[in-house]
């Protein structure tokens, strides 16, 4: 037997699909010094009993990359390390029942293009050339995926763990962590048998992840589905078709009835998501079992009824073939469906990647993803979709993370639309003002668990669920919108905007450091701007406002959904030793916008401060004898301050502020005219707009680049860029004729019948009454004038590059009145 390795750079605990992906790509990556620990068997956990589809299709432009790279790699796989293995790419058909289903698979299909990948929309008439035993009731259309398929779990496990072994990997099966604790800057991963001292740990456990967080401190926010999947016995029928022309039929997905079907051999795999689905270890009548390997649940078949009548029906050789086995067994869910891939929130030099709905599709792109993260600090793809770092504390309520679970697997097939709300454990983070803003016709949806104002409804408004279930921009809220964005061009509005993460950096060296991180100026004292951080090759991290209240006493403010994603990176840069300190003060403050032209009036009747200050200034005050930081700035685009005051202060402020407001006019206004208003004057969006998918020059962003300042992250890279020349570049489009809906995210641009850039945000804007959508384009074409086509759903619109100015009050006359 080998000596047991008692140091190593990585320790990855848990060995199914996606840890021992990971690390095959750490020894691929030149890691070879790598051990991966697993409690019991390789495949032990979810992986052994998964259905094994390899689907590319997604409507994340993150996880279709991911996909589609598990999808590349497993073809070459067997050959590659010489390990036998059975994947069919049988392609997929996914059937459409509506016209906003058709709108999906459009949109899929143009992502895909983008990527290089063969996927097809196609009509009702067509659908049987692919599946000839489909009743087409009902159908608009399909969508066809030629690259997907299905591989066996255990043998790409096994292929994998070959590959890392050959590299020079460890694997130590039957081998469970103890305990982990922090030794002089290394990990300490305690066995039965040794104990291992590393650099870095990765959090691979499955749905055991939860309890490996717990040696780290870390409460990982998920759950545990049971998933259940019928196997059938052969079909005489099928055997007949499928040996006469020599290849398995694609795999069927009626999503919009929610369940899958696979050919299995000659036989049949059925595999619902059904709305009566059930959690389990959920509860402390319901531990988790001290060990589950290669175990499963009790069939539980009452549930999965409706849909397997739905299934034969649609594929009536279903019902003459006889039930063989049924598999129930433990999945889990994060909140919001996707995987944990990344830095372990909190914790230096530990990584998660855990957490997966579909582990075998994106084993292979989840490998990858966290061996870049472990061995270069960052990404070739923006992972945000997947960051672990995207939820908060509340998310790990075992409530919370249940109920958002259950939602998500009833709801797996569902389309994500731009202005629908998902009803499960809301409320989580209310604002001390919500009872007033909700008095006032308010629509909510939960930014990172703040509830915030997304329109604000009159009576007689459907405000129901089902007509937000649309891509169209037409709806009960598009009226309400424009009375909002009007509102604000002419009057006065205001917004409630709890939530906005917060960081306090004082102490000596604190504006030279600050001034390292970000590519632009650190303002004076009584200003405000904004910094965008780099990492080092020139990629937007993250935009934070940056107010200076002293020459070293600072608040960072930004996103609520970046809360610990920045404030992790200002910790991780802090230098060792400095007298700078940095706080998060998230919880302290909380944030109202009041903008348009008559605000200066507004503000006048209720405070002494000065407002005569320009624009980027800030100063401290009182409303209503109540202190608040008045800051001169403007996302909706018009005059206009940010009011921030305590959490305590914050009802006595705001009543101030609407009862001096009436006669003036103003009006509430709600995040989509928020969004709407920041189009027209090209704001960008965190994490749509600004992602390290881009640098800081392909982001349009250079004005906010000293480049004779001491160097500072990124700098070198985005010298070159320039030097080299920018490939792409941020432009804002004006599309003519746009139909019914806006350009959703990563719409594909044409020319000349190819494709030369993807628009990142879009909707309408009231002001200017267009379609506008901000985007990345070919750099030769980003010229004023130019004309291009973007694609919104499958149909090409033209649309014209603007002048590099806002839309709307293009010098800023307003905004600096």
């Amino acid at each position: 037997m080998a000596e047991f390795p008692t140091t190593a750079r990585v320790v990855i605990i848990g060995g199914g699909a996606v840890g021992v992906s990971a690390l095959y790509h750490l020894a691929k990556a030149g890691w070879t010094d790598c051990v991966l620990v697993e409690k019991n068997e390789l495949t032990s956990g979810s992986t052994w009993h998964a259905a094994g589809n390899v689907p590319t299709f997604s409507s994340s432009w993150s996880l279709m990359n991911m996909q589609r790279y598990s999808a590349e790699l497993y073809r070459g796989l067997a050959k590659a390390v010489d390990y036998p293995m059975n994947y069919h790419v049988t392609g997929s058909v996914r059937l459409a029942h509506s016209k906003e289903r058709m709108r999906e698979f459009q949109r899929a299909r143009g992502m895909g293009r983008y990527q290089g990948m063969a996927i097809d929309v196609i009509g009702p008439n067509e659908i049987r050339s692919r599946y000839p035993f489909l009743e087409l009731d009902d159908l608009e259309g399909a969508l066809y995926d030629l690259n997907d398929g299905d591989i066996d779990p255990a043998q790409l496990t096994q292929a994998l763990a070959k590959g890392a072994r050959d590299l020079g990997a460890t694997i130590l099966r039957f081998c469970p962590v103890t305990t982990v604790r922090r030794d002089k800057g290394e990990w300490i991963v305690s066995t039965p048998q040794d104990d291992i001292r590393c650099e870095n740990v990765v959090n691979a456990a499955g749905y055991r992840a939860k309890e490996v967080g717990k040696l780290f401190g870390r409460d990982i926010p998920m759950m545990v589905m049971s998933h259940q999947y019928i196997l059938f016995d052969e079909v005489p029928e099928l055997k007949a078709w499928s040996t006469e022309v020599g290849h398995k039929l694609p795999l069927l997905r009626d999503v919009d009835t929610s369940w899958y079907l696979r050919q299995e051999k000659y036989g049949m795999n059925l595999g619902p998501y059904e709305k009566t689905c059930r959690a389990h270890w959920a509860s402390d009548d319901d531990p988790m079992p001290e060990d589950f390997a290669f175990q499963l649940f009790p069939d539980d078949l009452e549930r999965l009824e409706w849909y397997l009548n739905d299934a034969i029906a649609r594929v009536p050789i279903l019902g003459t073939a006889g039930m063989s086995k049924v598999i129930n067994g433990p999945i889990p869910y994060a909140p919001d469906g996707n995987p944990l891939i990344g830095p372990m929130p909190g914790v230096p030099n530990a990584f998660e990647a855990c957490v997966f709905t579909f582990g075998i599709a994106q084993a292979g792109g989840a490998g990858k993803v966290l061996a870049e993260w472990v061995t270069e600090g960052r990404t070739e793809w923006d992972m945000w979709s997947c960051d672990p770092r995207r939820f908060t504390s509340f998310a790990a309520a075992p409530d919370y993370a249940v109920a958002k679970g259950l939602e998500v697997y009833g709801n797996e097939y569902a389309i994500h639309f731009p202005r629908h709300a998902w009803p499960a454990a809301r409320n989580r983070k209310l604002s001390p003002i919500h009872d007033r803003v909700a008095a006032l016709g308010a629509e909510f949806n939960a930014y990172n668990g703040w509830e915030r104002a997304t329109w604000f409804a009159k009576p007689g408004d459907d405000v129901s669920e089902g007509p937000t279930q649309t891509f169209r921009r037409d709806g009960p809220w598009q009226k309400r919108i424009r009375e909002e964005c009007l509102a604000v061009r002419d009057a006065a509005g205001i917004l409630d905007l709890p939530g906005f993460s917060r960081f306090r950096l004082h102490g000596e060296g604190a504006r030279e450091w600050l001034s390292s991180l970000i590519t632009g100026i650190v303002p004076k004292p009584g200003r405000i701007g904004l910094g965008y951080f780099a990492d080092d090759g020139g990629r937007i991290v993250t935009e934070m406002s940056i107010m200076a209240l002293e020459e070293n006493l600072f608040f960072l403010i930004t996103a609520a959904v970046a809360e610990w994603h920045d404030f992790e990176w200002l910790q991780k840069h802090l230098p060792q030793g400095a007298k700078i300190t940095l706080e998060n003060a998230t919880e302290r403050f909380t944030c109202q916008i009041l903008s348009g032209p008559k605000s200066r009036e507004i503000l006048a009747e209720v405070t002494d401060a000065d407002l005569t200050l320009p624009w980027l200034s800030h100063q401290s005050c009182k409303v209503a004898d109540r202190w608040l930081q008045l800051v001169r700035v403007s996302f909706a685009g018009e005059l206009g301050w940010e009011l921030h005051t305590k959490v305590e202060d914050t009802a006595t402020v705001f009543d101030a502020v609407w009862a001096a407001g009436q006669k003036h006019g103003l009006k509430p206004f709600g995040m989509f005219a928020l969004d709407s208003l920041r189009l027209e004057k090209g704001y960008r969006a965190w994490k749509q707009d600004l992602s390290t998918d881009y640098t800081v020059l392909q982001g349009g962003l250079e004005r906010f680049v000293k480049w004779d300042k001491p160097d500072f992250r990124g700098k070198r890279a985005l010298l070159n860029e320039k030097q080299q020349g920018v490939t792409k570049r941020f432009v804002t489009l004006v599309i003519e004729d746009p139909g019914e809906c806006d350009a959703p995210y990563m719409s594909t641009l044409w020319r000349d019948g190819a494709i030369v850039g993807e628009t990142l945000s879009g909707g309408w804007g009231h002001r200017v009454d267009k379609s506008i959508a901000l985007g990345m384009l070919r750099a030769d074409l980003a010229i004023p004038g130019e004309r291009v086509e973007v694609e919104i759903f499958g149909e090409r619109f033209t649309a014209t590059v603007q002048p590099d100015k806002p839309l709307w009050d293009p010098d800023n006359a307003r905004l600096r009145s």
